[in-house]
This record gives structure tokens, C-alpha cells and sequence, in this order.
């Protein structure tokens, strides 16, 4: 039988401000900037790619040599008379034979370089030359098999270093083109700095965005952007000057000849022709406000750190930072930006200092941030940090920072599965207004299924209920190239020539077109019970395992607390061996099942010993198979952690995280003990995991509601989880009777495991239909398995066309 509840809106009650609640995060991965964002079409433009990008890149990687009509000729990278101190490679034509033609090719990103007939696209070049100063040198668009789809010439006429500029106009549609730059005649080219862009980029910058991704941005109408990472702020070496540094904003302004290649952390090279100017102007186009994150002088990947005493630097670095955005022209950095072309200020109103930081260090440092930031920029807002993970030492020791420190933000990041959103979705409940407010800067639900969205967007209805409390959050990463994935899910997926969003890029879009700005309570009736899943204890195979080295086992003991019964396995120690070398010769074993237990309360312990490797071991309980069981990894991460892991269907969740690290011949004596779901770990007689594994206890409807200021419009959000349609009264508590226009935007009718793809990009994209009712309240049936979002409208305030 199906039962109708009631929401209750209560429209003329404000909660609290939304304020900038939705945006997005950049961080350049995925290739999100060089061959995505970014519009740049060649690849290596200036030469600079190394082994320290990636092993297999080299000064010449995604080159190729030209010889035409049985020309000859020699290329090479050389150093000797660079174009500039930061940008030392340069390559050189060595002409032996001139045939028809001798250089080099560009094959671009994916598939090739991509072009479209009519399209205008501006090549530009440094170049110079030692002799045939009447030979023109030859820039040609082409297809594999050697068609022409546009030319220019160029006459480098001087033996010194010039930019030359040309525009192509090409004949052909083509995404697997090639860039030709070639000459006749003798002695040598020299080249650097070789660069196509499409004429047509988004808001029509100079060195600009690329046109389909900047609007699948634009589309989500973000309230702000984080960028630019992640990871890649703070893992890197502590001179700005190296190659691998960490992320220096410095060195990403001005002349993009003039800004060094960098070593991205993600395994490839980036050419920060995408810089923090660029940022700014991107946020200012898209209007979002800009929250640039900053490094504090501690690479907790290898633990590199700024003595306290040579902090200032970095300090300083943010306070120019703010400088460079908001001060007037007659400032250093301010003059720097007018210079750049922006006299006006970018009005920065958010900084964050560090990026999911974990240990001491960080938080020692970031003191000397905040009380500096917030001495001279008292109006900055500062984004604390607390760590990769929803609970544990290191998130609760970012939380005592951020009080003590009296931060305006604290920094959330977890990558959780779809269950634990729904289990966790009255996270912040509890959370207090008065505390620093939390920034979720990095989340999602494991993958791009219409179940992963469905879950996002329920938990993102308690995000907007707790506004109190949530300041800020973004979904992440957001930007994937295909051809070069370090990770996934991602929200906009794309190649050289298209761009389409995931489900979950339209559960995003929909929660940001509809922010509203103040919370309304609701209250809801009538509706059934909540869907209780069994509660079951955590029972199933226990197993020990080595992770990337040789363990040894020994003194495996496993109590049984109900039944008293104690089971030791007292014989030889257990070596496991997942080594590299051991993988190799095919003598790796991984994993040892110890035991199966089926029991409300047990207890499981053991000694182990690293004898070799780089990272530690795991403990497996409540196991069923590899895609469905609970790991205590020791030694995780970079062997750093010590975290409580769930898969539930392959579907990972950390409950909860600690500072551990595996020292090799050393005894560590581990004792795990579950009751029902609740998990608590030591190892030496030290707590280092204390957390419960709930199961998901499924609402009738996952809600929120909002009321946009500007036009009285009162927003409601439903989520329907269940497989069931819900039939709803739906009552505006406070409003007279009225007249209402009732805009629907739904996403319904799909199968759980329904993806979008470059085959069917709109496969799952929101309906929208309008209602009409009379009077503060009306009936809707929200259909099984569905987000809907209802904007209703009063009818004074919608413009009703004439028909003549």
C-alpha cells in the first residue's frame, strides 16, 4: 500500500545564509589544463619535457622529423644560446639536403591535433637562423596522409631570437592532425616556443581556454573555484627554482616564454601556460569567486620541510598573493596585475593554506600563515586543512587547529562510496555554528553510475540543510581527459574534439542553479518508516596480508568472546611476499585466509615483522570475497597510515585514519577487536582506529528547501532513493493563497548502473516540466529512483507573454 506524507515548507522562516555554498575544483591532473582546459593544440611546445616528468618523455617527445622530396636533415636539442634563462631547450633544423623540405611535426594531444573546416587557428613561433635568410620557412596543418589543410610563410630573416606570428584557416575537418614547421635552403633553424590555438577560445582571451570545456564549466553557474590542486600545492621540493618544486604561484605569471616548465606530482610535464592570472580571469568570466590554495612550506609526501626560522618566504609569498588580487595599482603586485592587463582588483576573499595536510609540521607553520594573513588582510577568509579522510587522529587534530587558530574554514576531503553517503548524510548535523565552518573541498561517491549521483545528491541535501555550518563545497576532480586518466570518477569527461558531463555533473548543475539563498526548515509526515537494512555483526574470513614487501607473521591468536572458544596457531611463523621481485618470478603471495569466524564479539591478534619492502601489511575481516570485506592497512599511503577500509562491492570507504609507519625488523604486536560493527585496532597497546561500520538506514525522501531572495522563488529538493514512487502533499506553510508557476527539473527513469559516455554523452540528463497550482499547497508523485528539484514560482512574479 502506498502511503502519502507530507512535506511541510515553512516559507517565511529563514535558516541559515547559503552564501557560496556550490562551487567547482581545479586541480590540473587528468591533463585538466595542458591538453584540456588549456586551449594550447601543440604538445612539448617549447621542447622543455624530461624524465623527471615521466621516464619515457624526453626534450623531443611528441615530435617527429620531416624530410619532403628527398630532403635530409638532422634534429636535435640544444642549450647553448636559449630564448630565455627559464626556458633553455631549443630545437634545431640541421639541413643537409633540402628536397622539398625539411623540420619537424607535432602530433599533439590524443589523437592528434584537432581542426575544423573554417576554423581559424593562430600559430605563433621564436625563432632564428645562421644562414638562407630568402628560404621561407613553411607552416602547414595537415592530415596523417600528408593533405594540407592550411599554410602560411614565414621569413626568418635574423640570426636572433623572434616571435613571428600566423593565422590558418583550415579546409578540412580533421581531430588526428599534424603541425608541420619546415624550410628549404642551408645550415640550420633554430625553433622554441611552437604554439597553435584555435582563434575562437572561450571569452576570446589570449592564450585562453578552451571553448567546450570552459562552457560545460560556465554551465554549472559555480559560486566559486578552488584550484590549483590539490596534491600537486604541496608535493614538490622546497626550491622554487627546481624543476620539481612545489607549486610556486610566482612562477606562473607573466610571459608564458618566460614561466619554467614544472614536474607535475601526477607524472607529467606541465607547461603553466595555464597560470594564476589565468585563473583569476577564468573565475571572473565564469563569475565565480576564486579561492587559491597555497603550499606552507611541508611536503608531507616526503616529508621536506621549511625550518621555522626561513618561513617568512612563504608567508610572504601569500601575502603577495592577496597583494597581486586585490591591491590598487599603485602596490608592487597590484601594478604587476595592471600590468598583465587587469588594473581592477579580482576582489579575493578567500585563501587556503595547504591542501589535505596530515602531521605536526603542517600545523605548526599554518599558525604563523594565519596570524601574518590575518594581521595584514583581516577580511580574508583562511582555509584551514584536515587531512584526506572523514575521521581519525589527523582530521581531528586539522579540527584543534582550526579553534585554536580561530580559522574561518576548515578544509574536508573524502572519496567515499555511495552506502556511506547515505548512511553519513546527517554528517553535519551536530556540527556548531559558532565553530570554524567547513569547506568541503574534495568529494565524491566512487564513479560516474546514475546510483553514484543519486547518492551524491542525497547527501548534498544535508550539505544544504547544515548551511549553518557548510560554507563551502565542491565535487572532485573535475576534468578528465580520456587518453590520459590518473583518475577517476571525474564530473566532465573529454578528448581532443568532445566534452560531455557525467551523471553527476548534472546532480551538480542542478544543486548550483538552484542554490536559493537562505535555508527554509521542512518538516515531513506521514511518510513510512525508515528502511532499516539487518543489522549484522562483522563476520566472515579473516586474513593477513603483505603489501609491496615480506612480512612475518607470528603468534596469530583469535578469541571468541561469546562462545569463550580460543583458537592459537602456534606453528611455523608465516612469511607473505609481495616484493616486486617476487611478482616478477611469480613467487609473490599476497594473502594467507587464517579463518572464518561467525560471532557477535571476537578478537583477533598477532606479531608481525617487516623483513623488506616499502610499505606494510593488511589484516582482512568480515570478508566474503576481494570486492565485499573490512582492511586494517598498516603502513598504508606512502606507508604513512594506519586506516580502517570497507569495500562493499568494490566500493571503498575509509572510516577512519592515524599516523603509522612500518619500520622493517621491527616486532609490532596488532590486536583487533570487533563487537557487532563497532572496530577498535592497537598496535604496541596504542589505540589507533576506534570507529563503527553502519550499515545505511535508507529515508523515505532525502530532502532540503531554499528561498532565492531576489524573486521569492521557494526551491525544493527531493531525492527518492527507493525503487518506489512517493506520493507527496507538499504544503508552503506562511503563504497566502497564491497562484504558482512550478518549474520541475527531474532526473529519473534510469537504471542504477546507466553511464554517460562519448557514445550517448546525454543519456542521463535532467527533464523539465512545469505544473500549475492554486492555492500554498499541492500534490506530486516523486517517481522511484529519482532527484527532483521543484522551483515554485509565484504567478506575480512570472512574466506571462501576450499572445497577439
Amino acid at each position: 500500500m502506498t502511503v502519502k506524507g507530507t512535506l511541510t515548507i515553512h516559507a517565511n522562516e529563514r535558516g541559515a545564509a547559503m552564501g557560496d555554498l556550490f562551487g567547482i575544483f581545479f586541480e590540473d591532473l587528468n591533463h585538466a589544463a595542458d591538453g584540456g582546459l588549456y586551449a594550447e593544440l601543440v604538445r612539448n611546445r617549447s621542447f622543455e619535457f624530461d624524465p623527471i616528468d615521466h621516464p619515457d618523455f624526453h626534450a623531443l617527445t611528441a615530435w617527429a622529423k620531416v624530410e619532403h622530396g628527398g630532403g635530409k636533415c638532422e634534429v636535435r636539442v640544444e642549450r647553448d644560446i636559449p630564448l630565455n634563462s627559464r626556458n633553455v631547450n631549443y630545437a634545431v633544423i640541421d639541413i643537409e639536403v633540402e628536397g622539398d623540405g625539411v623540420g619537424i611535426q607535432n602530433e599533439g594531444f590524443n589523437s592528434g591535433i584537432p581542426v575544423k573546416s573554417g576554423e581559424n587557428y593562430l600559430f605563433s613561433m621564436y625563432a632564428r637562423r645562421n644562414s638562407s635568410f630568402d628560404a621561407p620557412v613553411k607552416v602547414e596543418l595537415q592530415g596523417l596522409d600528408g593533405s594540407i589543410y592550411a599554410e602560411a610563410f614565414i621569413m626568418v630573416e635574423s640570426d636572433k631570437w623572434t616571435k613571428y606570428e600566423a593565422r590558418l584557416t583550415s579546409s578540412a575537418t580533421d581531430y588526428s592532425g599534424r603541425l608541420v614547421v619546415k624550410t628549404k635552403g642551408t645550415g640550420k633553424l633554430y625553433l622554441d616556443m611552437i604554439s597553435l590555438f584555435p582563434a575562437l577560445t572561450f571569452h576570446n582571451r589570449t592564450n585562453g581556454m578552451r571553448e567546450d570545456i570552459a562552457k560545460m564549466i560556465a554551465d554549472l553557474k559555480p559560486k566559486f573555484m578552488r584550484f590549483p590542486g590539490g596534491c600537486l600545492v604541496h608535493d614538490g621540493s622546497l626550491n622554487a627554482d627546481d624543476r620539481d618544486s612545489m607549486y610556486r604561484w610566482k612562477n606562473t605569471i607573466g610571459a608564458v616564454e618566460q614561466r619554467p616548465a614544472r614536474r607535475s606530482n601526477w607524472r607529467y610535464n606541465q607547461t603553466l601556460g595555464l597560470g594564476y592570472y589565468e585563473y583569476f580571469l577564468f573565475c571572473e568570466d565564469i563569475a565565480a569567486k576564486p579561492i587559491p590554495i597555497l603550499p606552507a612550506g611541508y611536503d608531507p609526501h616526503h616529508k621536506r620541510i621549511v625550518p621555522i626560522d626561513e618561513l617568512q618566504p612563504w608567508i610572504e609569498d601569500a601575502l603577495d598573493l592577496i597583494e597581486f588580487a586585490n591591491g590598487d595599482v599603485t602596490s608592487k603586485w597590484g601594478s604587476i596585475r595592471a600590468g598583465l592587463g587587469h588594473p581592477e582588483p579580482f576582489d579575493l576573499e578567500y585563501i587556503g593554506i595547504g591542501n589535505e595536510e596530515v602531521g605536526e609540521p603542517f600545523f605548526e607553520r599554518y599558525a604563523y600563515f594565519h596570524r601574518a594573513i590575518k594581521a595584514k588582510y583581516p577580511a580574508i577568509k583562511i582555509i584551514n586543512s584536515s587531512g584526506p579522510f572523514s575521521a581519525g587522529s589527523e582530521y581531528e587534530r586539522g579540527w584543534r587547529s582550526a579553534r585554536e587558530n580561530r580559522s574561518d574554514l576548515v578544509d574536508e576531503h573524502y572519496y567515499q562510496s555511495p552506502e556511506w553517503m547515505l548512511t553519513n548524510h546527517r554528517r553535519y548535523d551536530g556540527f556548531k555554528a559558532e565553530d570554524p565552518h567547513v569547506f568541503l573541498g574534495e568529494y565524491a561517491s566512487g564513479g560516474s553510475t546514475y546510483y553514484n549521483a543519486l547518492a551524491e545528491a542525497a547527501y548534498m541535501t544535508g550539505l544544504e540543510r547544515n548551511a549553518h555550518a557548510v560554507d563551502l563545497a565542491c565535487y572532485a576532480p573535475m576534468l578528465c581527459n580520456v587518453d590520459y586518466m590518473n583518475w577517476s570518477p571525474n564530473l566532465i569527461w573529454f578528448n581532443n574534439h568532445q566534452v560531455y558531463g557525467s551523471a553527476n555533473y548534472y546532480v551538480q548543475k542542478l544543486f548550483m542553479h538552484h542554490q536559493g539563498d537562505y535555508v527554509l526548515p521542512v518538516e515531513a509526515e506521514g511518510f513510512k518508516p525508515l528502511v532499516q537494512l539487518e543489522i549484522r555483526p562483522i563476520e566472515g574470513i579473516i586474513a593477513i596480508g603483505a603489501d609491496q614487501g615480506s612480512v612475518e607473521f607470528s603468534r596469530i591468536r583469535l578469541v571468541n568472546h561469546v562462545t569463550g572458544d580460543i583458537q592459537e596457531f602456534s606453528g611455523d611463523r608465516i612469511l607473505l611476499s609481495d616484493t616486486q621481485e617476487a611478482r616478477v618470478n611469480g613467487t609473490a603471495r599476497r594473502m594467507l585466509e587464517i579463518e572464518s569466524i561467525a560471532s557477535e564479539h571476537y578478537t583477533l591478534s598477532m606479531t608481525a615483522r617487516r623483513i623488506e619492502g616499502r610499505k606494510g601489511l593488511f589484516i582482512h575481516f568480515g570478508r566474503s570475497d576481494d570486492r565485499n570485506q573490512i582492511l586494517w592497512e598498516i603502513g598504508g599511503w606512502q606507508n604513512q597510515d594506519s586506516m580502517i577500509n570497507v569495500f562493499v562491492n568494490g566500493r571503498s570507504s575509509i572510516l577512519t585514519q592515524s599516523l603509522f609507519t612500518v619500520e622493517t625488523d621491527v616486532d609490532y604486536h596488532l590486536v583487533l577487536e570487533v563487537q557487532g560493527r563497532t572496530i577498535r585496532a592497537f598496535i604496541d597497546g596504542t589505540l589507533v582506529a576506534d570507529t563503527e561500520d553502519r550499515l545505511p538506514v535508507i529515508e523515505p525522501l532525502y530532502y532540503s528547501s531554499s528561498i532565492d531572495e531576489v524573486n521569492g522563488d521557494v526551491i525544493l529538493k527531493v531525492v527518492n532513493v527507493q525503487n518506489e514512487v512517493a506520493p507527496v502533499r507538499i504544503n508552503l506553510e506562511g503563504l497566502d493563497n497564491v497562484s504558482l508557476n512550478i518549474e520541475i527539473s527531474e532526473l529519473s527513469g534510469y537504471a542504477l548502473e546507466d553511464e554517460n559516455s562519448f557514445g550517448d554523452p546525454k543519456r542521463i540528463v535532467p527533464s523539465y516540466t512545469v505544473l500549475h497550482s492554486q492555492g500554498n499547497g499541492f500534490d506530486y508523485t516523486f517517481s522511484g529512483q529519482s532527484f527532483t528539484v521543484l522551483r515554485m514560482k509565484k504567478l506575480s512574479n512570472v512574466h506571462i507573454r501576450e499572445e497577439k
